[in-house]
């Protein structure tokens, strides 16, 4: 009777013990995934753009104005295991507030299986581009380009220690990239020249520059004609990564030429737009429900992301 009780405690003792190792694992493997995929992945410019650099392939911003655009990027990167950067600009916050998107954005990033910068892109006045830093924005582009080239050092190195202080990464622009709608993109008076680039860096100390070299914001009314030999010499005198905007309706060469002369990071927005548009356009015709258009307007979206990652060599990057 004794030993049956003895053995009777024994087993108990072994199934408590059991118990405790399954509970520890179970905990550690939360712990793990959670790592993994709550914060883990939400990751700054200089996380994505040196891999980028030195492997001569290009990460791809897609500004995501609302959860659909934001459904549809993410899951694209994931697919492709791809990095990616997401976010917003300020000429784009009468679409979606920054309070409104900015949570939904950074949560997004924290739970991906790849890694995400979150961007405030084209930030124009110093407000705003503290208040994505407050919000958790792991990154923000400072856009003093249009105004007197001294301000825009000045007022850059300025939000670079800030930035910096919250470990945020800024990325500048010298020269101006223009609008297609007004055509500027053409004038060379404005483009970056190797110089400036230079001693906009050392004076400033950005981690990533935008560099004006013939592209434009927008949907292009003309072929750009694009200044590669001015791209190689200024990537010849920098070693901070550079970024090409106005790439949406650039033509598949212009990728691969501009991220080959030394371009770590596309910003793409229009064609996202475009693809979207032309699904609603498609569902309506075809008289989906307000539902079945939301799935195909992602879907298209996704594809637009996909394509472009792809094209940027980033794909199996993450």
């Amino acid at each position: 009777m004794v030993e049956i009780v003895f053995s009777t405690i024994a087993c108990l003792k072994i199934k408590a013990v059991y118990a405790k190792i399954k509970s520890v694992r179970y905990r550690n493997k939360f712990i793990n995934d959670k790592n993994i995929t709550e914060g883990k992945m939400l990751v700054n410019l200089n996380d994505v753009l040196k891999d980028a650099q030195r492997e001569h392939y290009g990460v791809g911003l897609f500004n995501t104005i609302d959860t659909d655009m934001l459904e549809a990027a993410i899951s694209a990167a994931e697919e492709l295991r791809s990095p990616i950067i997401i976010g917003t600009a300020e000429v784009l916050l009468p679409y979606g507030e920054l309070s409104l998107i900015a949570p939904s954005v950074i949560a997004a990033a924290k739970r991906a299986s790849v890694p995400v910068v979150v961007h405030y892109d084209h930030g124009l006045t110093f407000e705003r581009c503290m208040e994505a830093l407050k919000l958790g924005f792991t990154s923000i582009m400072f856009d003093g380009s249009a105004g007197d080239p001294a301000e825009n050092t000045a007022a850059t190195r300025e939000v670079v220690k800030i930035a910096h202080a919250f470990g945020a990464t800024v990325e500048g622009e010298i020269g101006h990239v223009g609008e297609a709608a007004s055509g500027d993109n053409a004038v060379s008076d404005r483009y970056t020249t190797p110089e400036e680039a230079e001693n906009f860096i050392a004076a400033t100390g950005v981690d990533a520059l935008a560099v004006a070299i013939g592209t434009a914001h927008g949907a292009y009314k003309s072929k750009p004609k694009l200044d590669i030999g001015r791209l190689r010499e200024i990537r010849a005198r920098v070693g901070t990564p550079l970024v090409l905007h106005g790439g949406s309706g650039l033509s598949d060469d212009d990728f691969r030429n501009t991220i080959r002369e030394g371009i770590a990071k596309v910003n793409i927005f229009t064609d996202l737009c475009v693809a979207g548009a032309g699904a609603m356009a498609e569902s309506t015709a075809a008289g989906l429900s307000y539902l079945e258009a939301r799935s195909a307007r992602v879907a298209a979206i996704k594809k637009a992301v996909m394509t472009k990652i792809e094209l940027f060599g980033s794909a199996g990057k993450a």
